[in-house]
């Protein structure tokens, strides 16, 4: 499979960016292509201009003739041929990082990953992907999670995203609390991010 590889860490010594390594030399040591975008270290620019944000119902070739940011343009073709999908955040005030969210702004836009042909909003999906798995990194306990915040980063991947793209097979495990764990701890939860990988892209 191609898969397509998202980070969101600004430090390349996290934890985030172990989990994506491992998960990343698993797949390919299966056999799968990976087109891997750490977005810190590429300097994403995540602040939809104004012009893009204009984008309605065009082509995915319309859409790509008219971006004038190249890493954009990329990111967009990227994730346009990908079959499956791959991503590693930590959750921060329940959110992804600005700078996912900005890439989804800017790269998940009409055309691309959606068209929206009729008034009630219901998207059409356009992507290819058949599989995608989040990784998120957390320091709150899994009770509190989903009794008092209800688990907002499930409703923004799970129902607000990966479906209206098109991308309805998924899967998200979160590794908690990362603080105060042990290395053995970070070993075993290693081992299982590449278990869950090989697994997942099966084909």
């Amino acid at each position: 499979m191609r898969i397509f590889s998202l980070l969101a860490h600004p430090r390349d010594n996290s934890f985030c960016h172990a989990l994506s390594k491992q998960a990343r030399d698993a797949l390919e040591a299966e056999g799968h292509q990976i087109d891997h975008h750490d977005l810190y270290a590429e300097e994403f620019d995540p602040c939809l201009t104004a012009e893009e944000a204009y984008s309605i119902g065009d082509t995915l070739e319309e859409v790509l003739s008219r971006s004038e940011d190249a890493v954009v343009a990329r990111h967009r073709e990227g994730i346009s041929n990908a079959d499956g999908l791959l991503v590693v955040h930590p959750n921060w005030w329940g959110k992804p990082p600005a700078i996912l969210a900005g890439w989804m702004d800017r790269v998940l836009v009409p055309g691309v990953a959606y068209r929206l042909q009729t008034a009630d909003g219901l998207p059409e999906g356009l992507l290819s992907i058949r599989k995608a798995v989040i990784f998120n990194t957390s320091d709150t306990e899994a009770e509190r999670e989903r009794l008092d915040l209800g688990d907002p980063l499930e409703l923004i991947w799970g129902r607000c995203v990966l479906p209206y793209c098109g991308a309805l097979d998924y899967e998200r495990h979160v590794f908690r609390p990362v603080v105060g764990s042990s290395y053995p701890q970070r070993q075993n939860w290693l081992e299982e991010t590449a278990h869950i990988c090989r697994s997942a892209f099966d084909g």
